[in-house]
């Protein structure tokens, strides 16, 4: 690849800068405009009054797409990026006094879910053996390869993963096949909740979303050292080591085209040109904002469709540590059912909404003040189409401090040193994610992997997309391989 040829990413987020390394190995000159003062979108980091906070994704998994990019780059990933693996995974709490820990290893998991609901362990082996079988038939071809080039139903593995369709169980939803696997309804609970990991409904969403238990069973889940910005931060690094030029505080106004053909991007300093344009931006506001005077290169069908959760993040400086707490935590709401249909029909918070709670000083100290703790605590919400968010935040704040001093036996109230909140407004006005979506669209149709926006424009020449909202999906490994994607189809 002639070292002349320039390429515009439009967005520092993990899959803007992921794309930005891959094309700088490929011989582009790489800029990269961000309208934040900071890269990473939702991979993101702040400090208030001695707590060091992630901002955003909290869970680390599949970190071999991570060190691919350091060695693509002849580098070897362990002198940047180091991380540990995490046993056990998570713990979790029942509202009838059950305790769960999902540990690492099978064997272990298994003896603990049979002694703590008696659902026998052969059972957990059979759910986790089916969930290797789906990652196989999906994992080479949906995931890493782009699904709207010819060219990828060609290859033999293509073939063969397509006559095997029928085993990836995408004809009826996550619950209804959870069912099938467990008596317990403490574990359906359990596994239905991997939906939530791409912010879809699992009354909804296809089985075929239970693939994601053996991306954390199986691969593992992991603690980057200096937390989970550290992913972003190292990446810059190498990235600005391969040449790649960042501009923060640079947001651009719009994807400048000669006919069908990219000419570069607007920004404030003008008409900046390019070879190409990867946009890393919500596909929403890609075409409504960047591609406005365009109408007729809208995927408008693309654009209508369901959109994925969000959040509500509370971020309290906590006076006090739990020794029975973790790095990552659930508690669980006593109607799970109910807890989505507020979710995705009423759209609005159930009263027992279920609480993640991370607490990265568990494993970096440094992140709290001595004695203390930060907590992240997380719920899930419908994305925002004009909610009273400030009522609902304040409801759901109530709720959660009293189910959390419930459950841990203690009053959290008077701990609180400090506090933010993140919430879809806010979500959307600093990742310029549709409606605060965090995923994109969801995944509560059985064909929904196949109608995400493809990785390359078929109608503007030289124009390319990566990031949550696109092919194949959200989540910082998914987000790591629409990067790969990009980098596979560009000419």
């Amino acid at each position: 690849m002639p070292s002349s040829k320039k390429a515009l990413i439009i967005g520092a987020g993990i899959a803007g800068i992921a794309t930005a390394i891959r094309l700088a190995v490929k011989g582009y000159k790489v800029e990269v405009y961000e309208a934040n003062s900071y890269p990473g979108g939702k991979l993101s980091q702040f400090e208030q009054d001695g707590y060091r906070f992630d901002a955003g994704p909290s869970l680390f998994t599949m970190p071999q797409y991570v060190d691919e990019l350091f060695e693509l780059a002849g580098k070897n990933p362990s002198d940047y990026f180091r991380y540990q693996k995490l046993d056990p995974v998570c713990k979790y709490f029942y509202e009838d006094g059950t305790r769960l820990m999902a540990y690492a290893d099978k064997e272990k998991f298994g003896n603990e879910i049979q002694q703590q609901t008696g659902e026998p362990a052969m059972a957990v082996n059979k759910y986790l053996a089916n969930s290797s079988r789906i990652y196989s038939i999906t994992n080479h071809v949906f995931l890493e390869r782009s699904l709207h080039q010819l060219k990828t139903y060609l290859r033999w593995d293509t073939v063969k993963s397509i006559l095997r369709f029928g085993k990836i169980d995408a004809f009826r939803s996550m619950h209804k096949a959870n069912q099938s696997f467990f008596k317990d309804k403490r574990i359906v609970q359990f596994f239905d909740r991997y939906a939530t990991y791409n912010g879809s409904n699992p009354y909804d969403a296809p089985a075929t979303l239970n693939v994601i238990p053996h991306l954390e069973q199986h691969f593992g889940a992991y603690f980057p050292e200096g937390g989970m910005y550290n992913i972003t931060s190292c990446l810059v690094v190498l990235a600005e080591s391969l040449g790649v030029k960042f501009h923060y505080n640079n947001p651009v106004a719009e994807i400048v085209l000669r006919g069908h053909q990219v000419k570069g991007i607007s920004t404030n300093n003008g008409v900046i040109e390019g070879d190409l344009v990867v946009s890393n931006m919500d596909i929403w506001f890609t075409y409504h904002t960047l591609l406005s005077v365009y109408p007729k290169l809208h995927p408008q069908k693309i654009l209508s469709q369901e959109r994925s959760s969000s959040a509500l993040i509370f971020y309290w400086g906590i006076r006090d540590q739990f020794k029975e707490l973790n790095l990552h935590n659930i508690f669980f709401s006593a109607d799970y059912e109910a807890e989505f249909k507020h979710i995705w029909q009423e759209k609005n918070i159930y009263h027992d909404p279920t609480i993640y709670l991370n607490i990265s000083s568990k494993y970096e100290p440094g992140d709290a003040p001595g004695g203390c703790e930060n907590w992240f605590v997380m719920i899930n919400v419908p994305a925002n189409t004009g909610q009273d968010w400030d009522a609902l935040i304040a409801e759901a704040g109530k709720n959660i401090l009293n189910k959390l001093s419930r459950l841990l036996g203690k009053d959290i109230r008077p701990l609180i040193s400090n506090e933010s909140v993140l919430d879809p407004r806010s979500i959307e006005s600093r990742t310029s994610s549709y409606q605060g979506s965090l995923y994109g669209t969801s995944s509560n149709s059985q064909f929904a992997a196949f109608l995400r926006h493809a990785n390359k424009s078929s109608k503007v020449k030289g124009l390319y997309f990566c990031g949550g909202s696109v092919h194949p999906g959200g989540g910082i490994p998914l987000c790591l391989l629409s990067a790969k994607i990009v980098s596979s189809v560009v000419g």
